[in-house]
C-alpha cells in the first residue's frame, strides 16, 4: 500500500496556520446599502464622511447621508474642510439668506482658497440654506499653513501663533508613519522638509478637530456631519481621534473609494460608489491677471472661446454671468 503520510512540503508550522486563520475576510455577497447604514449613524454625535475632493459621486453620497440624517434629527449641522475659519461669518449670512451664493463665494474667497469646481459642493450648501442647517468652516487659514509649510511653526509671529490649535499631539507613531509613506511618494528635500509637511498635517487635523469640538460644546443639541478628505478621516487618528481627545463623543467614520490598503481600523464603513462626473465646465480659455484691483486678460489660449470672440490682452473683465 502507498504511504499515506503527506510530503514534508504539504505541512506548515502551527504558527503559520494560526496567522492564516486570523486573516480578515470581506464577504462580497454581504454588502449593505445606504438604507441600512443610516440607522447605525442616527445616534452618533459626529459622523465623518470622507471624500476625494474631485469625485462628484462622493459629494452626492455626502448629501444623501445629510438628507437622511436630517429627516431623523432636525438639529443637524455640517462641518466642511472646504471653507476656512475666518470666513464663518459669510457662511452664516448665506444660510440666513443675507448673502446670495455668488456673494458668499466671493466673501469666502472660495476660488482662491479651495479652487475645486463649486458645482461639486453646491447641492450640499443649497440644501443647508434651504433647511437652515448651520455650515461650519473647519479649515485653518491658508496663510498660516502656507507659512508653516515653508519655514516651520517656529517662524510664526506671536500674533499668528494665537491662531494655532491648542494641544498639538505628535505622539501617534502610526499617524507619522502613514504620513511618511505619503511624503515618500513625492520628491524629497530632506528630513527637515518632512517635518514641515508633518507640522502642516498636524495643524490641519488638530485645527479642524478643535473647531468641531468647540462648536459641539457650544451647541449641545446638535449632531454634526463632517465632510473632509479621506485622509483626514481614515484610520481614526486624524480629525476623529483628535476631536474625541478634546470632547468624548460617539462618532462614526465613513471612507469613500479608498485606494490604499484595506485593513481593520481603516474606518467604520467603506463605501464603493459608482463613479459619476459633472458635465464639462464652461471655460473661457484666458490667462488672467488678478494682481491689481481689476481682472484683466493676459492672453488667450489657441483655439479658445477667448480668441474666437476677439478678446485681446489687456482687456478688462467686469462681469461674468
Amino acid at each position: 500500500m502507498p504511504d499515506a503520510t503527506p510530503p514534508a512540503d504539504m505541512t506548515a508550522p502551527d504558527h503559520d496556520i494560526a496567522g492564516i486563520e486570523t486573516t480578515p475576510v470581506l464577504d462580497l455577497g454581504a454588502f449593505s446599502t445606504i438604507d441600512r447604514l443610516i440607522p447605525d449613524l442616527a445616534d452618533k454625535r459626529v459622523v465623518f464622511v470622507g471624500e476625494q475632493h474631485d469625485r462628484y459621486d462622493h459629494h452626492l453620497i455626502q448629501l444623501e447621508i445629510i438628507r437622511r440624517l436630517h429627516a431623523l434629527n432636525p438639529n443637524l449641522a455640517i462641518g466642511m474642510e472646504a471653507f476656512q475659519q475666518p470666513f464663518q461669518w459669510a457662511l452664516d449670512e448665506y444660510i440666513a439668506g443675507k448673502l446670495d451664493e455668488q456673494a458668499m463665494l466671493r466673501a469666502t474667497e472660495y476660488y482662491q482658497r479651495w479652487r475645486m469646481d463649486y458645482r461639486l459642493y453646491a447641492p450640499i450648501l443649497r440644501y443647508a440654506r434651504r433647511h437652515g442647517l448651520p455650515v461650519i468652516a473647519l479649515n485653518l487659514p491658508a496663510e498660516l499653513t502656507r507659512q508653516v509649510g515653508r519655514q516651520g511653526i517656529e517662524s510664526l509671529s506671536a500674533e499668528a501663533r494665537d491662531h494655532l490649535p491648542s494641544g498639538i499631539d505628535r505622539s501617534d507613531a502610526a499617524y507619522e508613519a502613514r504620513l511618511r509613506e505619503i511624503y515618500a511618494q513625492h520628491p524629497s528635500h530632506g528630513d527637515s522638509s518632512f517635518e514641515r509637511f508633518l507640522e502642516v498635517q498636524l495643524l490641519w487635523d488638530e485645527g479642524m478637530a478643535e473647531r468641531a469640538a468647540d462648536y459641539l460644546e457650544a451647541n449641545p443639541g446638535r449632531q454634526l456631519v463632517i465632510l473632509a478628505g479621506n485622509g483626514h478621516v481614515a484610520w481614526g487618528n486624524a480629525i476623529p481621534g483628535r476631536l474625541v481627545r478634546r470632547l468624548p463623543v460617539e462618532t462614526a467614520t465613513i471612507v469613500n473609494s479608498w485606494h490604499g490598503t484595506i485593513e481593520p481600523g481603516l474606518a467604520d464603513y467603506l463605501l464603493m460608489p459608482e463613479k459619476q462626473s459633472l458635465p464639462p465646465a464652461g471655460k473661457l480659455g484666458a490667462l488672467l491677471d488678478t494682481d491689481g484691483e481689476t481682472v484683466s486678460v493676459e492672453s488667450c489660449l489657441t483655439d479658445s472661446p477667448c480668441a474666437a470672440t476677439g478678446i485681446r490682452p489687456g482687456d478688462r473683465i467686469t462681469r461674468i454671468d
